[in-house]
């Protein structure tokens, strides 16, 4: 722990925002911090830090948010030891209904120098870069989706419904295309959602070959290759799973990284009683979905198809089998479940659960 590394060490707890950075400084030997507000500016932290004179014992942290990582790097290239800690983790009494800056930097100081805080993975300036357009990626698939039900809504309120088959294959589409109103307003507004329908699909293409230039280039090439061979990990998932984690030996165990993503059953115990209740939601959401949209692919029998079979070229032959194998237990697993549950989201929950231990244990390996 930073506390027990000297014992003249000063604990910095920021409070970083868009304007301002509260800072709560924690001398050696008091019990009380001070508190000073400072622009978030780099000129602004250089004077800061420039007023201790042996930087090696100044031990700063603040809430990982919307900020970045940018203040993390400035930090630890001026010598500062920085961490950047997990919301979510950050110890708060239950009685506690007051926030301010001030507390909060001050909070932030105390938890730090008693070691109470967990301190998550700053990912390098390409790897959050990769993930952003992941991200970025996945946005754009939900704003498809909803320009999408926008239009099939605007149809059905007109008694415009597609049955001959599954919607946006390319028969629907020729559907679509042939569709004609009466009255100008109508068409008018049919043909602007038929747009907005377009221009998602065109920008969503437009990432996703971007995208794929990283398959193939480091550090994202081995890993994206292992990930794949897992029935339901798309190449472009697996590149969205290791933009998220970067590095799956941070964790010790597949409980730890199964906990990361949210994918683990709530639970209040007291004395005698335990009470267990639905996934904690916790976690990366990015993942969790990544991984819930993975397992549906299993309430189908166990086989490798042609896409699975040319992703699994080239792996070695303990990737193949560990991916054959996981795919034997979560595909009878999905079926036994369902069979008890009457819904299938559940379901499917507790395979994405099954999942991220599977693929932890192979990044791992």
């Amino acid at each position: 722990m930073p506390s027990l590394t000297h014992p003249d060490a000063v604990y910095l707890g920021m409070d970083v925002h868009k304007d301002s950075i509260s800072i709560g400084i924690l001398n050696p030997g008091h019990e009380r911090p001070d508190v000073e507000k400072i622009f978030p500016d780099e000129e602004s932290v250089r004077r800061l830090i420039g007023r201790f004179p042996d930087r090696s014992l100044v031990w700063s942290c603040y809430e990982a948010g919307p900020t970045g990582y940018d203040l993390a790097r400035l930090l630890k290239s001026l010598g500062v030891h920085c961490e950047v800690i997990a919301p979510s983790m950050i110890p708060k009494a239950s009685g506690d209904k007051v926030k301010t800056d001030s507390r909060d930097c001050r909070r932030l100081a105390r938890l730090h120098r008693a070691g109470e805080l967990v301190a998550i993975r700053i990912p390098t300036p390409l790897e959050e870069a990769v993930r952003d357009l992941c991200r970025a990626r996945g946005d754009m698939v939900e704003d498809l989706t909803r320009a999408r039900n926008r239009l099939i809504k605007f149809l059905l309120r007109h008694s415009r419904v597609w049955r001959d088959g599954t919607n946006w294959t390319v028969k629907h589409e020729a559907w679509l295309t042939a569709q004609r109103f009466d009255e100008r307003a109508l068409q008018t507004t049919f043909d602007h959602y038929r747009a907005v329908v377009l221009n998602r699909e065109s920008a969503l293409a437009a990432v996703e070959a971007d995208l794929r230039t990283w398959f193939d280039k480091e550090p994202f090439a081995d890993p994206v290759r292992r990930l794949a061979a897992y029935r339901g990990v798309t190449t472009m998932g697996a590149l969205s799973l290791q933009a998220e984690v970067c590095d799956w030996r941070r964790f010790a165990r597949a409980a730890s990284f199964m906990g990361f993503v949210g994918l683990v059953p709530s639970e209040y115990s007291s004395g005698g009683s335990t009470h267990r209740g639905g996934i904690t939601r916790a976690g990366n959401v990015h993942l969790r979905s990544h991984l819930v949209e993975s397992a549906w692919s299993y309430q189908h029998r166990p086989y490798v198809g042609a896409e699975i079979a040319k992703r699994h070229e080239g792996l070695p032959p303990e990737v193949v089998g560990r991916a054959w194998g996981a795919q034997l237990r979560l595909c009878g697993r999905f079926r036994h479940l369902a069979a008890r549950k009457n819904t299938k989201s559940v379901v499917a929950a507790a395979i994405a659960r099954e999942l991220a231990g599977f693929l932890w244990a192979e990044m791992a390996a």
